[in-house]
């Protein structure tokens, strides 16, 4: 990864060795793809699926940064697919011995590597070969030459013909001309089954459905939208001093905080070694989590049509949404003082290629941080609230999703994924007594479906000693020692093995769960912990014996708990296309690993349950979903009582920022007040 101004990148192959956990140089993808070219792996139909730091075991890296052990070893893992045979390899390779440290063949039976582009892009070649799809085409009233073909991943439904096979399911839509939106002209009730490997097209699903939608929507042609709203006039934010962060390489501080930042193709944007200097502890470094990142997200779809029963999609393990990621700029995806990071990752010939501006970092003012105006003293104190923000896009076909990682002055970590782009359309009726569709447009329907986002948490709570409470609000009943009714009172469930890893939120008893250190205590004799708050929304609907809810596990519950283990990287498993429901979160729980003060990773599964509406058409309008983590007894007191009140023309020391003088001291009822 490099840094970038507002304009452009710098790129430096020839950077001092990289420490254990920086992202892949262009350097070193292009060494890791010579030593497996070299090892005789790759053929000329041989593609990279993936290809992505190795990351060394967690106690290897904390003892290298403790200078009690060696450099961890800079290793590149690779997922090749021969697209003639359809073999495929996990491939791990040292780049310091320059050699192939293992090569293990990929069982499709447990799944198979990502679709590749290359895959997406044959499709439409390989069906309009075939007269079967021509014809049902025609008698949905189409040809070839007007519809595109969306190519998707399959899921895994045991359909005869399909063992072994590499498969992508295809529909069709009507593209009127070459600006036109073709999503607004779903060729219902057409799907054709293919083979990327053998170019056959196994089968096709045609069933009866409403006429393709005439109505063009394109939002992004002047005559597709209304006229320009006028009256809204420039909005600049500006630092006249500049950001209040550093960077150096990868490593950022800010404020009181301290991270690494990262990429992967397969994740994204990864937060590392985020840490806290305490303020009341002489600015003592405390660890708070040692790796963070979007580990899978899957979209289920609710419309059980013959056609369209299949759809869910894995845009992290099927598709390696991290490839898609968008070149951000500045003044439209940012706004502000702006750090930009590129990020480096392999195509699928396994060279290096760049996305500029891949990340964003900037700060943005949130308000009131804390205040008090007081009736007694005449003490009135105000400070602002501002937030690190570090973010970046990715489209992933018609969607187009947004992770914002927010830090804050007294310790508040958040997570935030925003969800715009465009509906994944069918054609409809008009019958609004349909179930499992909105009508969003004449003649065009929006499957109801979820996004559930799986967030990878390697805590690191002032150290590996960490367990997790489940805390519920319970009422008190009236009695002996409640005699007015008025109590109420809390319970708390320490979380002791993966055994009771699984857990639940519940809305009527704000249920949060507290992840604390338990060899440690604060000045209060209380365990330092933080604090997790999941926003309240369904978990996985479909049902519990179907294939979506075996392939994707890890949504059927809001938090897992799983012990630290370097191999287990994904929740619903390293190969998910394809794959059956085999790996992943609930098979490594059977192991029943102890929880209680020890090196543990939260799993935290949080999304959007979306049944469509019309103003979601046919651009969505930005939908949010996020969770919190709060310092609990991490800090013995508020660790914002550092930060300067605001210095302006309309608050100075003396007005709302820091009024104290001796002037304002007493009772009187307007104590404390500031008139301008």
């Amino acid at each position: 990864m490099t840094i970038t101004d507002h304009s452009h990148a710098h790129h430096d192959d020839a950077a001092p060795a990289p420490a254990p956990l920086a992202s892949l140089t262009a350097a070193e993808i292009r060494a890791a793809s010579e030593i497996i070219a070299g090892a005789g792996l790759v053929t000329p139909t041989t593609r990279y699926a993936y290809l992505g730091l190795l990351e060394p075991d967690k106690a290897d890296v904390l003892a290298f940064a403790a200078g009690t052990g060696p450099a961890p070893a800079r290793e590149v893992r690779a997922l090749l697919l021969d697209r003639s045979s359809g073999a495929s390899l996990d491939v791990t390779v040292s780049l310091a011995q320059a050699s192939v440290v293992s090569s293990v063949p990929i069982d499709g039976s447990r799944g198979q590597v990502p679709i590749l582009d290359e895959e997406f892009e044959d499709i439409a070649g390989i069906v309009n070969a075939d007269p079967r799809w021509v014809e049902a085409l025609a008698r949905k009233g189409v040809t070839p030459e007007q519809v595109i073909q969306v190519p998707l991943s399959p899921g895994f439904y045991e359909i005869p013909g399909e063992e072994g096979r590499r498969v992508i399911r295809v529909f069709a839509f009507r593209m009127d001309h070459e600006l036109d939106h073709p999503w607004a002209h779903p060729v219902d009730g057409l799907c054709a089954y293919v083979d990327v490997i053998s170019h056959e097209l196994l089968q096709i699903i045609e069933t009866d459905a409403a006429p393709v939608p005439e109505q063009s929507h394109n939002y992004h042609l002047p005559e597709g939208r209304p006229a320009d709203l006028e009256g809204l006039k420039p909005l600049e934010i500006t630092q006249p001093e500049g950001p209040s962060f550093a960077v150096t390489g990868e490593h950022v501080e800010w404020a009181n905080w301290s991270l690494d930042l990262g990429f992967d193709a397969r994740e994204g944007l990864i937060l590392r070694n985020l840490a806290f200097a305490d303020p009341d502890k002489g600015g003592e470094v405390r660890p708070v989590m040692y790796r963070g990142s979007i580990a899978e997200m899957v979209v289920p779809y609710g419309d059980p049509s013959p056609s369209r029963y299949w759809q869910n999609y894995f845009d992290t393990g099927e598709y390696v949404f991290g490839r898609y990621t968008n070149s951000l700029t500045l003044g439209c995806d940012c706004l502000g003082e702006i750090q930009y990071f590129d990020a480096t990752l392999a195509d699928e010939l396994g060279n290096p290629r760049v996305i500029e501006n891949a990340i964003c970092m900037h700060e943005e003012d949130f308000g009131v941080l804390w205040k008090h105006t007081d009736l007694f003293t005449g003490e009135s104190e105000v400070r602002r609230s501002r937030r690190l923000v570090i973010s970046f896009f990715t489209t992933v076909g018609n969607y187009d999703y947004g992770f914002y990682w927010y830090l804050y002055l007294d310790g508040t970590i958040e997570l935030e994924a925003k969800l715009t782009g465009i509906l994944f359309p069918s054609a409809h009726s008009g019958d609004l007594d349909y179930p499992y569709a909105s009508l969003v447009a004449p003649g065009v329907g929006a499957p109801y479906h979820q996004h559930l986002f799986s967030a990878r948490l390697d805590m690191m709570v002032d150290g590996l000693a960490n367990a997790v409470d489940e805390i519920d609000a319970v009422r008190v009943p009236i009695g002996p020692g409640n005699e007015h009714g008025n109590a109420f009172t809390k319970s708390v469930r320490r979380i002791g093995s993966e055994a009771e890893g699984a857990l639940d939120a519940s809305g009527g008893t704000s249920r949060n769960w507290m992840i604390s250190n338990t060899e440690k205590t604060n000045g209060l004799g209380q365990h330092p912990g933080y604090v997790l708050h999941v926003e309240q929304s369904p978990t996985l609907l479909a049902d519990p014996a179907s294939s979506i809810a075996k392939r994707a596990a890890y949504t059927t519950k809001t938090l897992w708990v799983t012990q630290y283990s370097s191999d287990e990287r994904y929740p619903a498993g390293e190969f998910v296309n394809q794959n059956p429901g085999v790996d992943g979160i609930t098979a490594w729980q059977a192991a029943d690993r102890n929880l209680d003060g020890d090196d543990i990773v939260l799993w935290t599964t949080f999304g959007l349950t979306h049944f469509p509406r019309p103003e979601d058409w046919p651009v969505m309008p930005t939908d949010y979903v996020k969770f919190t983590m709060k310092p609990y007894g991490f800090f013995d007191r508020n660790p914002a009582l550092n930060v300067k009140p605001t210095v302006s023309d309309h608050c100075a020391p003396g007005h709302a920022g820091h009024a104290g003088s001796a002037a304002h001291a007493g009772h009187s009822e307007h104590a404390g007040h500031d008139h301008h």
